[in-house]
């Protein structure tokens, strides 16, 4: 699932290999925000390229496919590493996308939605084919990092700073001191 950009769909649509990364600007309550897309390929075969993706995302979209009940049940692992690698406070929203297919679906929205619920993220499906909710999934990402961030202390985003001081130490006189 890639944001909008020329309103085009491709039905030959081939799998992201490795890492694709698209940069997209949009407005929201008078600000301009900044996204970062990076599609890290939801193919197992890629987990150990993709969990260094998560270090300093503000937000992570999970994405699987409502046609594929193993893409969703796949949900949970991807879900423990963005746990293990993002950091603590990472926004994240559970996408079920190729809604268009309804007589192919075999994940309910129902059942995603009380897995969502159950574990504190927000959910939404999409269609990718026609575009449905796509701009809204990124835009309800952009929103939740702006409320978030807009709440942390200016000084939050700054790392700690350990202070040392000395202490001066006495020395006794040793045998070559006046």
């Amino acid at each position: 699932m890639s944001p909008p950009e020329d309103d085009s769909y491709l039905d030959s649509y081939i799998s992201t290999i490795g890492v694709d990364f698209k940069i997209r600007t949009v407005e929201q309550d008078g600000k301009t925000i900044k996204l970062q897309i990076w599609d890290t390929a939801g193919q197992e075969r890629f987990r150990t390229i993709t969990s260094s993706y998560y270090r300093g995302a503000h937000g992570i979209i999970v994405v699987y496919d409502v046609t594929d009940q193993e893409s969703f049940n796949n949900v949970k692992q991807w879900l423990n590493e963005i746990d293990r690698y993002a950091s603590e406070n990472v926004n994240k929203l559970l996408v079920g996308n190729k809604s268009d297919l309804s007589d192919k679906k075999v994940v309910s929205s129902e059942t995603a939605k009380a897995f969502a619920d159950e574990i504190g993220i927000p959910f939404m499906e999409t269609s990718a084919k026609n575009a449905s909710n796509v701009e809204q999934a990124f835009m309800a990402m952009a929103a939740e990092i702006k409320n978030r961030m807009a709440s942390q202390p200016a000084n939050s985003a700054r790392p700690a700073t350990v202070q040392i001081r000395g202490q001066p130490v006495n020395q006794k006189a040793g045998c070559c001191s006046s």
